[in-house]
């Protein structure tokens, strides 16, 4: 009976579109889940194509390595390719497993992994999962990202 309960609350959180628990059966400060609401605040943004959320949430200093861009990208770059992906790809489902959140003053780390499915322009789905290593940095009582590394996992051919 117990695994039934767990699998409901599983599908009911898999429904909303992002997974808030913990994984690993860990428990989290309000410090750590400052940082990761500031996580799924970027991430439901992005789904619902809001064009505005890297000026929002991306530190002025913003340095970000995706695992398929040749090198890192600062926060005008994120804006640019943000526009262009809104405009080719529609998120149809996400799903976000935090991992691990360290909180030091004003820095934070904060490791999880994810799941998305999305569609092109032509109406192709597609299913991806992968990682990622978010820093942000607390300043004027705000939380935002000063760097990220990660991406989707690498397929195999």
């Amino acid at each position: 009976m117990r695994m039934r309960h767990l699998l409901s609350i599983i599908v009911l959180l898999s429904a909303t579109g992002s997974v808030v628990a913990p994984v690993f059966g860990q428990t989290w400060s309000d410090k750590q889940l400052e940082v990761w609401n500031v996580i799924e605040v970027q991430w439901k943004a992005s789904m619902e194509k809001d064009t505005t959320w890297p000026d929002r949430v991306l530190h002025e200093k913003f340095l970000g390595w995706h695992n398929e861009r040749p090198m890192p990208q600062d926060k005008s770059s994120i804006n640019s390719w943000t526009r262009y992906t809104i405009e080719n790809t529609t998120t149809l489902l996400q799903e976000l497993y935090p991992v691990g959140i360290i909180v030091q003053g004003n820095t934070a780390v904060a490791h999880y992994f994810y799941s998305e499915a999305s569609e092109n322009r032509k109406g192709e789905r597609e299913t991806s999962h992968g990682r990622y290593t978010d820093v942000l940095v607390k300043e004027n009582g705000t939380w935002q990202f000063l760097a990220w590394s990660g991406g989707d996992n690498p397929t195999k051919d």
